[in-house]
């Protein structure tokens, strides 16, 4: 479906494929870091992790402290990415201890546990960066002396990654740093499945009771998958905000699992298998849209917010018709396995 929307919308936008090209590749970079990250509780049969907010949180919170303290570059993303790892345990470990008491509705607990942690973070930047936690520049800090503003500057390390090693081809600028840092995450993802705990955690995703009756610890797997998740997101922000060049302060992090996890599934990802190729696909076809759909819009009704508003629906409707075709097929899976246990009951009585 989304091939055909691309298909029909390319031609009518009309930006020049070299334009197109060169947003991809921007996005392609900025996002795949962060999509990423969502494959290991889905192998642990977690489903989508909407909690992966909460390493966004932690590499907000690094990158304002690398920002007031005047730390850029390349420097200053390391550090944000050193800083935000010991955040995103903590939280994950939080997280995980959380799902590990609402087996089977992890998904809805865990977007109500992002929603949770917003408020946490709000009250954190707001109101005890400045009084509790000390903020040296006065740039970052609200005219009242104490909070973080709603934009902060990293104009000193936008794109520090994006440029180091960079290549133009036709007007097309490819980051190739970034993307070799995208290539060796999915050689660890690749190399990860093959140890014993990415074993262990293919084995609880298939199916809880037969992995505790093997000896694996259950509980400890599913709670390792989510810190997994929630570091590597951490680190992804990172990545994506350097690309962005700035960090709204109280909304940057709001919709980006939103966004990666729609990605995802528009690559034919589903809530209990994906793939790195659904990573990538999914970035270019889902992106794609992002671009061309509002100026699809303004050529054909005069108003760019009608793409505005088709890419929006377009996010939330695809999560929407995955979880119902997930929940179906766990009903229909159900169903069937009562419908052999009454057969095998009738004979049993029967004999």
């Amino acid at each position: 479906m989304f091939i055909l929307i691309c298909a029909v919308c390319i031609p009518v936008s009309g930006f020049s494929p070299g334009y197109l090209v060169n947003e991809i590749m921007t996005r392609l970079g900025r996002n795949a870091f962060l999509i990423l990250c969502l494959m290991f509780p889905i192998m642990a049969g977690m489903g989508l992790n909407f909690a992966m907010t909460l390493g966004a949180m932690a590499a907000e919170i690094a990158l304002i402290f690398t920002a007031d303290w005047q730390i850029w570059g390349i420097p200053g993303i390391v550090l944000a990415m050193i800083l935000s790892i010991p955040i995103s345990i903590l939280l994950g470990a939080f997280c995980g201890q959380i799902l590990n008491r609402a087996k089977g509705r992890e998904m809805i607990t865990s977007y109500m546990i992002a929603f949770f942690m917003d408020g946490l973070y709000q009250l954190l930047v707001l109101f005890m960066m400045g009084p509790v936690i000390p903020i040296l520049h006065s740039s970052l800090r609200l005219p009242r002396g104490y909070g973080i503003r709603n934009t902060v500057s990293l104009l000193h390390m936008r794109q520090s990654l994006d440029n180091l090693g960079a290549i133009h081809i036709g007007g097309v600028k490819i980051p190739v740093l970034t993307l070799v840092v995208i290539a060796i995450f999915c050689l660890f993802i690749v190399w990860f499945r093959k140890t014993k705990l990415g074993q262990d955690m293919r084995a609880v995703g298939q199916n809880m009771d037969v992995a505790r009756d093997a000896g694996i610890k259950v509980e400890r797997t599913r709670i390792i998958a989510i810190v997994m998740s929630t570091v590597f997101a951490g680190l992804g922000m990172v990545i994506y905000l350097q690309n962005m060049g700035n960090i709204s302060t109280y909304s940057s992090h709001k919709q980006i699992g939103m966004f990666c996890i729609a990605a995802l599934l528009v690559g034919g990802a589903s809530v209990d298998k994906a793939s790195i190729g659904n990573v990538f696909l999914g970035v270019i076809l889902f992106h794609t849209m992002f671009i061309v759909a509002p100026a699809t819009g303004a050529k054909i009704t005069g108003d760019s917010m009608i793409g505005e508003y088709f890419r929006v629906f377009a996010s939330y409707g695809v999560i929407t018709v995955a979880l119902i075709m997930y929940e179906t097929k766990k009903r229909m899976a159900k169903g069937k396995i009562g419908h052999q246990l009454q057969l095998a009951q009738r004979e049993e009585e029967s004999r």
